[in-house]
């Protein structure tokens, strides 16, 4: 699924929560803690994590990429 972002990079923890994969920051820190977030088809675990536009964002099955919209 593509997610529009305004402009690049964005840091993943925003991310997550404009994709609807975290609730809010703490979510998104506490998926990122414990492993359940892969950028790229490698685990990451950094809040400041930056994509840029076409990284693929994976948690649970669910794979989300920004675009530039």
């Amino acid at each position: 699924m593509d997610v529009p972002i305004d402009s690049e990079p964005i840091r993943i923890g925003q991310f997550l929560k404009l994709a609807g994969l975290a609730e809010d920051g703490g979510h998104a820190r506490e998926l990122l803690e414990s492993g359940d977030v892969t950028l790229n088809g490698r685990p990451e675990n950094r809040r400041g994590a930056q994509l840029k536009a076409g990284d693929v964002v994976a948690v649970a099955g669910h794979k989300v990429r920004p675009t530039i919209g």
